[in-house]
């Protein structure tokens, strides 16, 4: 059973595009060997075998360095693999339609944008953490709205569940949102784009040492 207290520090997560889909394990221990705390398998192809394949070995991955595992957008490949937990999006299955197939104890992270009231009654739904973004111009989601620091701030006072930045973060900017108190610094091209991913990680990680 997976604990919402594991989401906190480097929330990595992968991108398809960001290397060959050979080095994506390669890359993904790099960042959990520089202290990502979470690793969310990002991947929005129709490919289920590979993506099963892919998931499956960063599950494993992640349980040797004792970082929680998170699938994106697919709670059949969640199911499939046996993930801890999964997040969802806007467009995403509904979190208690999750509920209802997911095993008990399963953790569901929710993207919240840059709403309050979504994230109200998504909290109040049983959502395990809750994401804001994007923080930053993001070269993954580059229309997405972005967040204000203002609302970010008040998620941390507002929710008893951990509140995720995310959007445009790397080394050189995240210290102002984790200043903010934010529980977890989300974070795609920052380290997988980096030149070396585990020294980027590794610096990310330190802000919350």
């Amino acid at each position: 059973m997976a604990d919402a207290g594991a989401v906190r520090g480097l929330y990595a997560i992968t991108d398809a595009t960001l290397q060959p889909a050979d080095a994506l394990l390669e890359r993904a221990e790099a960042v959990l060997r520089g202290g990502a705390a979470v690793l969310q398998y990002r991947d929005k192809s129709q490919d289920t075998p590979r993506r099963r394949r892919e998931a499956a070995g960063l599950l494993a991955l992640c349980r040797d360095y004792g970082a929680l595992f998170v699938v994106n957008d697919d709670v059949d490949l969640a199911l499939y693999v046996g993930a801890p937990a999964v997040h969802l999006g806007r467009d995403d299955a509904g979190l208690r339609q999750a509920r209802t197939v997911l095993p008990s104890g399963t953790l569901i992270g929710v993207s919240c944008y840059n709403s309050l009231a979504r994230a109200d009654t998504l909290a109040a739904a049983g959502a395990d953490y809750l994401a804001f973004g994007r923080a930053y111009p993001s070269p993954t989601k580059p229309d997405a709205p972005p967040v204000s620091r203002d609302t970010l701030a008040a998620a941390v006072a507002r929710y008893r569940q951990p509140v995720v930045a995310i959007g445009g973060i790397t080394p050189e900017n995240a210290q102002p949102l984790v200043s903010l108190g934010v529980d977890a610094v989300a974070v795609i091209s920052g380290v997988f784009a980096a030149a070396s991913p585990e020294r980027a990680a590794a610096r990310l990680a330190a802000l919350y040492h």
